[in-house]
């Protein structure tokens, strides 16, 4: 099962997207004919889904004829427009980025042995189609970075590497825009990486029970049709089981938490000469069952 936020006769509601028939049918719709009271955000949702509800759901859309909105009527938003907390992030979790970036202005020369976690502000993250702000005043070095997001299914802490999918809500793709001059001028990432609409998200949350654990996905970025980014889940340093169980130990994890996984090899940074986003590129972020997340850098 698939989940959009979207807004639709300008009213921003959630529902669950039926890829094939290419509809979205409203998640109120489906719970007033379960009788329950509806969730009106996705992190509303997200803290009461489980894998019970999720099959209640299928039931019910079995027994009941949904029209639906045609998927080309709404606007899509990034899932969760507004996470509950900051993002957080993982650098350098790709042995091939790691390497692309050693030797680089304000980058380091060694694979991580543990994992580099920061975080970055969403505020709020902006869905499929939306135009990616340049701040030419502060920066002419924005980069992509395509990443596999995972969404926090319930609150937990210390938790077990054999029990990681239980706390699984779903994925998503989220596009970590970067200025790397910024990054580099403050020797830290959270600025860098936190400027308005730097952080792209969706189209959809694919919901856990779409994707095989461990999780292995094709993951590609294009910028105007060239392939820069292309890599698969697996040539992760740290897997998710790893950085859940390791993120969780003596740090709470709560539902909607977003955690994204690193970037692999082909950023703009790693290109000699470099090849940041220019104005009017269009970049396309795809991971295999999820779908492609597409953005404009502004003109």
């Amino acid at each position: 099962m698939y989940f959009a936020t979207y807004k639709y006769d300008r009213a921003e509601e959630i529902g669950v997207v039926l890829k094939e028939d290419k509809r979205i049918i409203p998640i109120k719709d489906i719970f007033k004919a379960m009788d329950k009271d509806y969730p009106e955000t996705m992190n509303d949702f997200i803290e009461i889904a489980d894998d019970t509800l999720i099959k209640d759901m299928e039931e019910i859309m079995g027994f009941n004829n949904f029209k639906g909105i045609e998927e080309k009527d709404v606007k899509l938003c990034a899932p969760i427009p507004y996470p509950k907390r900051n993002i957080i992030c993982l650098g350098k979790n790709y042995i091939d980025h790691a390497k692309e970036t050693q030797g680089l202005p304000g980058g380091t020369d060694d694979i991580p042995k543990f994992p580099i976690y920061f975080s970055k502000i969403a505020s709020p993250a902006i869905g499929d189609g939306d135009i990616i702000l340049n701040h030419l005043e502060i920066t002419d070095m924005v980069d992509y970075e395509v990443e596999l997001a995972v969404i926090i299914g319930k609150d937990g802490i210390n938790i077990k590497k054999e029990e990681v999918e239980d706390y699984i809500f779903g994925y998503t793709i989220v596009n970590d825009i970067s200025a790397r001059n910024i990054q580099r001028k403050h020797g830290q990432w959270f600025k860098g990486k936190s400027l308005e609409t730097h952080c792209p998200m969706g189209p959809y949350i694919a919901y856990k029970n779409e994707i095989p654990f461990p999780v292995e996905l094709d993951i590609a970025c294009k910028v105007n049709d060239e392939l820069r980014q292309n890599s698969n889940t697996k040539n992760l340093i740290f897997d998710i089981p790893y950085i859940i169980n390791d993120l969780s130990k003596g740090m709470r994890l709560k539902a909607g938490d977003i955690v994204i996984t690193g970037t692999p090899a082909g950023v703009g940074l790693g290109f000699k000469p470099f090849k940041f986003l220019k104005p009017g590129d269009k970049v396309e972020c795809y991971i295999e069952k999820i779908g492609t997340l597409t953005n404009k850098f502004e003109e």
